[in-house]
């Protein structure tokens, strides 16, 4: 029967679900034993695939113009029409391999998953998850719809980050409050946006039978390894540890500026990162950003920097901004295809350079990963796939320049890799404030209703974590900064895991200075594991340990600043 089926995802995309049922009925009813798993599971992927692959191409068409309502309408059909009698469908594959008591092997961890999966599964669920979907769309329309008048010409958000490059302050801050204002009009939509996500994720929790929606959602990210209670170990050390060396790095930017105090406008991505001083403007076209990446990626290792330019072959990239485009960017699995997607909003500064390969990074564990045969064997944790972005960044790093056919000169390269570690320094901070305000908001939900409790939440994370910059009179912007986290309306709790996969990725560098190729191989092997080890194993894999307590962190901290110094000598 399951030769029937299509062999790409654009053939299967308009089929209904009349159309689709009976292959579920079949694996449903199938006979299934010791000599029938392996033909079972492989169907079972077959189909999981082409319903992930439909589903991934209609939701990245609704990212590349937010305007289509074609392409959105497309999207919300498909979600109702397919997604919901799909999961359910799902849900019943997985407890009949429960109850058939077998254990294929290299399947451990997908059956544990499994396991968590069917305690949490509830059908009133599905149409919510749904309606959640949609808010996010709708997230991405007003985030994606707003755009200043700068020089006589309409310039997305994402356009002005080169001027808040610029090296006259007062240019930096007549864009900076230019953008503010026009943030701050959207407030009310999102504040009432906000308090629907949170209805229903109340909900969801309350369907479910859980106090509260982290206890959920722990159980949805199959966080098996830590605990919420790790995440505020996590906090203190960062408290401990790294503020007092992310202060450092704004002091060094206000001597550097020669200003009293550090303005907003002296920052630019988040409100939280200085630019390079001098300026980097790394690329003109993104022709030449997608040339030198390849170029950069063959260096780290060749069979990568392959698996880049059939990206490029196929336009599986789409990498400039543009009015109408939803903002960030991803790594979207084809799964049928075997190919990943990058998505991004490029505007020819060194963020893009680093957001492309932190991208590629993820696109490589794709691609390392599809070897394994069943899909379930794909799906690792947001925490490996993670390590698989932030060490591509810092492997990549030494091939910046343009004798390795990168981006700089060898003193602009320098400064490129500067303001890479000070960012890592700066993020943890950040990170912290994300993370610890959706602990709040979940475990406070009745105060996190109101958007005012919100924004004075934010408000005193933000003191305690970020420190080193002065937002006297600009209270309203600094407090609806949570406003601007997309992950906190689209994907709640997915940014600890950036925090915690920085740490496994540092020692994948740390290991790098001394033996690069050794590195790569360990990180290589590590990625091709897929779904199939844990957090901790995976770190083994790639040459670290899974720990941030807060004399690990000192150590990394350590690293970075020494790594900085050296990089410094070497300019001076």
């Amino acid at each position: 029967m399951f030769n029937t089926l299509p062999a790409t995802a654009q053939e299967f995309m308009d089929w209904n679900w009349a159309k689709i049922e009976p292959y579920y009925t079949d694996l449903l009813t199938r006979e299934l034993n010791t000599n029938t798993v392996a033909a079972w599971l492989a169907d079972w992927s077959t189909l999981g695939k082409l319903i992930h692959e439909c589903f991934t191409r209609l939701s990245i068409a609704t990212t590349l113009n937010t305007t289509d309502e074609a392409a959105v309408q497309r999207y919300h059909t498909y979600l109702q029409q397919i997604s919901e009698p799909a999961q359910t469908a799902e849900q019943r594959l997985k407890e009949k391999l429960l109850a058939s008591g077998l254990n294929p092997v290299g399947f451990e961890l997908p059956l544990r998953n499994m396991r968590a999966e069917a305690a949490i599964f509830r059908e009133a669920n599905v149409p919510l998850s749904t309606e959640e979907n949609k808010l996010g769309t709708e997230y991405d329309r007003i985030i994606g719809a707003q755009t200043v008048q700068w020089a006589g010409e309409e310039r997305t958000l994402t356009q002005m980050k080169p001027v808040l490059q610029s090296d006259d302050r007062a240019t930096r801050e007549q864009a900076w409050r230019l953008i503010a204002e026009r943030r701050l009009r959207d407030r009310p939509a999102l504040n009432a946006l906000w308090q629907k996500l949170l209805d229903l994720r109340r909900q969801q929790a309350a369907n479910a039978g859980f106090a509260d929606y982290r206890t959920l959602r722990w159980q949805e990210w199959k966080r098996f390894d830590y605990t919420p209670e790790d995440c505020e170990v996590f906090h203190a050390a960062i408290e401990q540890v790294v503020v007092p060396a992310a202060t450092r790095v704004y002091e060094r930017q206000r001597a550097l500026l020669g200003v009293e105090t550090l303005r907003p406008w002296d920052l630019d991505r988040d409100d939280v990162y200085p630019p390079s001083r001098p300026p980097l403007y790394p690329f003109k076209t993104i022709d030449e950003l997608v040339s030198k990446a390849e170029n950069i990626f063959r260096q780290v290792d060749p069979e990568l920097g392959e698996y880049f330019a059939i990206m490029r072959r196929e336009k599986l990239l789409d990498l400039d901004n543009r009015k109408g485009k939803a903002p960030g960017g991803y790594q979207a699995a084809l799964a049928v295809a075997k190919r990943p997607f990058i998505f991004m909003n490029a505007v020819g500064i060194h963020d893009d350079v680093q957001t492309l390969l932190h991208e590629g990074g993820h696109a490589f564990h794709l691609m390392e990963t599809v070897h394994l045969p069943y899909m379930q064997q794909w799906h690792y944790s947001a925490e490996m796939a993670e390590v698989a972005s932030m060490s591509m960044e810092l492997l990549a790093s030494p091939y910046l320049t343009e004798a390795h056919g990168g981006y700089y000169s060898e003193p602009d390269a320098a400064h490129a890799r500067i303001h890479h570690l000070e960012h890592i320094l700066l993020f943890w901070p950040y990170m912290a404030v994300v993370d610890a305000f959706q602990h709040w908001v979940y475990t406070h939900a009745d105060a996190a209703a109101d958007p005012a409790q919100c924004d004075a939440t934010w408000g005193s994370l933000w003191q305690r974590f970020i420190p080193g910059v002065d937002w006297s009179g600009m209270e309203d912007a600094r407090v609806t900064g949570w406003h601007r986290k997309l992950h906190i309306f689209r994907i709640p709790f997915y940014y600890v895991d950036y925090g915690l996969a920085q740490i496994g990725a540092l020692q994948v560098w740390r290991n790098a200075m001394s033996d690069q190729a050794g590195a790569v191989r360990q990180y290589r092997h590590a990625l091709s594991l897929g779904g199939t080890r844990t957090i901790p194993e995976f770190f083994a894999a790639a040459g670290g340990k899974f720990s941030f307590d807060a004399a690990t962190m000192g150590e990394l901290v350590d690293l970075i600043e020494q790594s900085i110094d050296r990089l410094h000598g070497a300019l001076a």
